[in-house]
């Protein structure tokens, strides 16, 4: 065993990355403190190649250092957009027609093992402040909230670490459910490509829709970054 060079990973370049279709999943972001959770969310954004990040409320913004010191680059590849209120944004997202989901532990939280991803939907996840978690007035807008198991002692984990345990969640659960569908058409499919120049690296498609411009071109307020 040997640990793979960089060049090996077959990385796509950062135009290649940008115009590749997405995985139709906006990160929001309510309200979170620290700059290197908000940088360690982008790359989270990048590694899976989702739609995009809503920064909200007090969140920072690139080129804040912070963000750049653990994004490592990813603020360049992931589309993303600044909203005051992150109210607003949950009821665009909805009009829009995502599936909200607070991250969030309450009295109707389902466990994160126990979320069914719909292929045919698009998902917005919310994840709130270091202290103060979601929003309460967000909290009544959602079309539900998830929560990841816990077994120690402490009540929550780091944002940034749960951005990631629940992404994946996503990801994974999305690739067990595409694979192998016909007529997915406008559903999203996540595979690990085996074909020859593509091996152990991610692939993301909008399954039978011409140009993926639903997932790569939202309509919404989130920008590309320049």
């Amino acid at each position: 065993m040997r640990k793979l060079k960089l060049q090996e990973l077959q990385r796509p370049a950062l135009e290649t990355f940008r115009q590749m279709p997405k995985v139709p999943v906006r990160l929001v972001l309510d309200n979170i403190r620290s700059g290197l959770n908000v940088g360690s969310a982008f790359r989270t954004a990048d590694a899976f190649a989702l739609e995009g990040i809503c920064l909200c409320g007090i969140t920072a913004q690139p080129p804040h250092r912070e963000i750049l010191k653990t994004a490592i680059g990813a603020t360049e590849s992931v589309a993303w957009s600044y909203h005051p209120s992150v109210v607003e944004v949950v009821r665009q997202l909805k009009q829009e027609g995502y599936r909200v989901l607070a991250v969030e532990q309450t009295d109707q939280s389902i466990s994160l093992a126990d979320l069914r991803i719909e292929p045919s939907e698009k998902y917005a996840l919310i994840f709130g402040n270091e202290v103060e978690g979601v929003n309460e007035e967000v909290l009544s807008l959602v079309d539900g909230a998830v929560e990841i198991p816990q077994f120690g002692t402490k009540h929550s984990l780091n944002v940034a670490v749960c951005i990631g345990v629940v992404t994946w969640e996503l990801v994974r659960g999305a690739a067990s459910l595409g694979q192998g569908s016909e007529g997915a058409k406008d559903s999203w499919q996540v595979r690990l490509a085996g074909s020859e120049g593509a091996k152990d690296s991610w692939q993301v498609r909008l399954a039978g829709s011409e140009g993926a411009d639903g997932i790569q071109n939202p309509e919404s307020r989130i920008k590309n970054p320049e």
